[in-house]
């Protein structure tokens, strides 16, 4: 059933308005404040929203961009008595269907609304569902054809392993897609029914990752306002992805052999034991022999975790799959960007084929992800990546640039694709919310 919401302080003209729609739309409701306008939205997730820009307190441009950020599909529809070009601007950037003045007649409004709905109608028709959760990790999604023997190994390895609940360690540069790999072992086998569970050891310091990891008791610490579960116990019989083992203590290191020993652990501060059924996937971009010899890690923990092992190749050395990962990865990012670009030129191919991707998928990834946000049509161009050929090396475009700079320029520019809509921005990006707004004051970014 469609609905319509009015939103206008000028009770006389909502009202008016509201007569007109209704022997045509079968839900128009109209409400005169901009705080009235968000509750309604909120509640009854409405087609079309009408509001009035000029009004007191929240305007039509804060009530756009309040429902942007609740829901991007509903068609926001700015009504004016006064000719701002600004407001016209903004009110486009931010996503407004149409931008009309209120001396329009009625006859146009109804119009107007009508075109927005058949509109509305074919962009929801056009949007292809994302895979739940488990689906986008399943084997078959990756298969993507031209991979080297190594790649071919590892999803052998994959495919036998997902079957048991052994331990794994997976070791590989940074970027070469761990994570990923540790998600399809988890949702191609018998956990995946089960909680996926990842952590990332380097990100936390010692105290707060034991609490992290086996929970704590009320009164534990300070600050320990409660009992709170580990990742351990939440995990169940799923599968728990420590991210960069090597980061771990040697007091960690300690905890952690006991409880691949004895499968069981205690929280921070308790004395109750719980038992320990997940799987353990550990990961490292480091070689953990090495660090063994150089006993900075122990060598019966090295051993617990290693019972059945992944070791994933750079993507330097397996450019053949560059081309094919391409493809994938744009199908991928257009599905999230909600764009069609689609044609890569012979010599920007062969560009991406030649760079040595340091940072590996991930790079790659963010590099195309970066270049479809600037593409002006369907095609990948050349000018649309921060790194030229030259003297048969990759360098990049003006002079090198820091991973700050790097990062900052990519969530400027999605920031701006999606017209400052920070959840779809977060959502894209693969970040929370409140990380996004640390990064956005971090770098002092702005709306362009």
């Amino acid at each position: 059933m469609e609905k319509i919401l009015i939103i206008d302080d000028d009770k006389a003209f909502a009202q008016t308005l509201k007569i007109f729609l209704a022997d045509t739309f079968p839900v128009v409701h109209y409400v005169t404040s901009g705080e009235e306008g968000i509750e309604y939205v909120l509640k009854e997730n409405p087609d079309v929203v009408l509001t009035d820009l000029k009004m007191p307190k929240m305007n039509g441009l804060d009530v756009l961009q309040k429902i942007k950020e609740i829901d991007s599909t509903i068609a926001v529809i700015i009504i004016t008595a006064f000719d701002e070009t600004d407001s016209i601007i903004k009110a486009m950037q931010l996503g407004a269907f149409d931008f009309f003045e209120k001396s329009l007649d009625l006859k146009r409004i109804k119009l107007i609304v009508r075109k927005t709905l058949e509109n509305k109608k074919k962009i929801d028709q056009m949007i292809i569902p994302l895979p739940d959760e488990r689906d986008k990790f399943l084997l078959k999604n990756f298969m993507v054809g031209g991979l080297t023997e190594q790649m071919k190994e590892i999803f052998k390895k994959i495919g036998k392993v997902s079957g048991t609940r052994v331990n794994v360690l997976i070791q590989g540069e940074s970027g070469t897609g761990k994570e990923l790999i540790t998600r399809m072992i988890h949702y191609s086998g018998i956990t995946k029914d089960e909680p996926f569970i990842a952590v990332n050891c380097s990100a936390l310091p010692e105290t707060l990752l034991e609490s992290e990891l086996f929970g704590h008791v009320q009164g534990a610490f300070t600050g320990a306002m409660k009992n709170k579960k580990g990742k351990f116990e939440l995990a169940g019989k799923g599968t728990i992805f420590l991210d960069e083992i090597s980061e771990f203590s040697p007091n960690l290191q300690v905890k952690l052999l006991r409880v691949i020993q004895e499968r069981e652990f205690e929280r921070v501060g308790g004395e109750e034991v719980i038992q320990m059924q997940a799987r353990i996937v550990a990961a490292t971009n480091k070689n953990l022999i090495e660090l063994v010899e150089k006993k900075l890690f122990r060598e019966d923990l090295f051993y617990r975790l290693n019972i059945f092992s992944i070791n994933v190749p750079p993507l330097r050395e397996r450019k053949e799959e560059i081309p094919k990962l391409v493809v994938h990865l744009l199908g991928k990012i257009n599905l999230e960007v909600h764009k069609k670009v689609n044609t890569i030129p012979f010599e920007v191919m062969e560009m991406l084929k030649n760079h040595e991707w340091l940072g590996n998928i991930r790079e790659l990834e963010n590099t195309l992800m970066n270049a479809v946000l600037l593409a002006k049509d369907n095609v990948l161009e050349k000018e649309y990546f921060n790194f030229v050929q030259h003297n048969g090396h990759q360098e990049k475009s003006n002079s090198l640039m820091t991973l700050a700079e790097s990062e900052k320029i990519h969530i400027q520019n999605v920031l701006d694709h999606v017209k400052w809509n920070k959840s779809q921005a977060s959502r894209i990006l693969g970040i929370t919310k409140t990380t996004l707004y640390n990064k956005i004051s971090q770098y002092n970014l702005k709306e362009s």
